[in-house]
């Protein structure tokens, strides 16, 4: 598969070092050449400095031989041209990163697809539907929901909830087995654990560690039952939350909250606070200062915060306030991190809920490149490994006989699976049928080796 990349900044490069692991065929495409040089000596892939909008540009890339180009320059209007181009000179699917909200309305999807226009990707938008969800439960880091009521949720594993009463009872399942806990008849599955820096696709002889960070899946008639189990029956409903940053992401972030949510945006540019104005609910206050004066902070209700969300432009200053927030009370907080190489230091620094909008945008474009019918992927911000929607082929590899016997990857877990609208959690023993919806979780290198089981 041969794929072109337009622009070279943080999503761009994200993309091409992620596919480059792939070995597919990749051209990344930019007119500052400073910008190339590095990327050159570190990946194998093929990089052109020029112009992503001229046409002799794309025909050096080779674009009529593209299976799919992906334009993610800062310019929306760049994107949208070099799409236009790309398909018209011979690409067969094509990618464009945009800033305006409008563009993805229903009515509006006909302009774009007759213009050549395979897909449109909003980053903002995408990761502020996944601040929204989780930012609802104090307790969880975070929620993804899928179809037919199937929920995966990550917690954090404290022997005794630092919130919680004296006397409230500590964490059910730390020190037990996932062998022994399945034993108990609990309707959920834990598909992975991140522990020091490591993720885990557990066996059940895999004990739950404290600080260990679980993922589950479950249905969300059980999230209290998880609640209980973990210690974190203290944890209150969330009513009110505090965004730092009064950027897009925080804007895409409080329009995707509930109404009855008490929302406060503290941004320092005044000129910006008057354009939020007009562009968040109406619920929503905003608030000119400085979102790392902690005497602000307390007199907009900072003590009595459920829910933090640091989405400034500064990758450090979100951690700090992050860890500024949980240390005066705040138990659920967000920090937006773009430098992955801090992803792993605030995870470890506990600031809460880490957001990476190049990882979230990369999710949406890899599963353009399954060659399998794959609904959705998210590749998880704090764990190496992808969750994927795989729709079972009427007679693939994976329905000739039960899970267990079908020689998947040790390092895969299938946590359930959607029939008939109907989501429901799955053993090995359970027999896949074609049109079964099957949610996947694995470590990021085993996706397209699970492509052969379902199509």
């Amino acid at each position: 598969m041969k794929i072109v990349i337009a622009g070279a900044g943080a999503v761009g490069t994200h993309l091409a070092q992620m596919l480059s692991k792939e070995n597919l065929d990749i051209v990344l495409i930019d007119a500052d050449e400073d910008k190339l040089t590095k990327l050159n000596n570190d990946l194998d892939i093929m990089t052109l400095a020029m112009q992503p909008t001229s046409i002799n540009a794309l025909k050096h890339a080779g674009i009529e031989s593209t299976d799919l180009f992906i334009a993610v320059t800062p310019n929306e209007s760049e994107n949208l041209t070099c799409c236009m181009l790309a398909k018209e000179l011979g690409a067969k699917r094509t990618v464009a990163r945009i800033d305006n909200y409008e563009y993805l309305e229903e009515e509006h999807q006909h302009i774009f697809k007759n213009a050549g226009i395979s897909s449109l990707i909003y980053p903002e938008k995408l990761a502020g539907k996944e601040i929204a969800e989780s930012a609802q439960y104090s307790w969880v880091r975070q929620l993804w929901d899928f179809d037919g009521g199937l929920i995966l949720i990550s917690v954090k594993m404290h022997q005794i909830s630092p919130f919680a009463p004296q006397g409230e009872p500590s964490n059910l399942l730390i020190g037990r087995t996932l062998k022994e806990i399945g034993g108990d008849g609990h309707k959920f599955h834990v598909v992975a654990i991140k522990r020091d820096g490591e993720t885990i696709i557990p066996s059940g002889d895999e004990r739950i560690m404290p600080q260990d960070l679980v993922f589950f899946m479950t249905k969300r008639e059980e999230m209290e039952n998880i609640r209980h189990l973990t210690g974190k029956d203290s944890y209150p409903q969330v009513k009110h939350i505090m965004i730092i940053g009064g950027g897009k992401l925080s804007v895409r972030t409080d329009w995707a909250l509930p109404d009855n949510v008490s929302v406060k945006i503290i941004e320092s540019n005044l000129a910006r606070c008057e354009e939020l104005g007009r562009q968040v609910k109406e619920r929503t206050l905003i608030i000119n200062g400085d979102g790392y004066d902690v005497d602000l902070l307390k007199d907009e209700g900072y003590d009595h915060l459920e829910a933090f969300i640091a989405l400034t432009d500064n990758d450090e200053e979100n951690i700090l306030a992050c860890v500024a927030a949980r240390r005066n009370g705040v138990r659920n907080t967000y920090a937006q991190v773009e430098n992955l190489a801090y992803l792993d230091m605030a995870e470890s620094l506990d600031v809460g809920t880490v957001i990476n909008k190049k990882m979230v945008a990369a999710s949406h474009i890899y599963q353009m490149l399954l060659k399998a019918d794959v609904d959705n992927v998210k590749m998880l911000t704090v764990a190496e490994a992808d969750v994927a929607e795989f729709i079972v082929k009427e007679n693939s590899k994976a329905t000739k006989s039960p899970i267990m016997s079908l020689g998947i990857p040790h390092d895969v877990n299938i946590g359930g699976m959607i029939r008939e609208g109907k989501g429901m959690l799955v053993s090995g023993q359970t027999q896949l049928q074609a049109g079964d919806k099957v949610v996947v979780f694995c470590r990021a290198q085993y996706l397209k080796k699970l492509e052969k089981f379902f199509r």
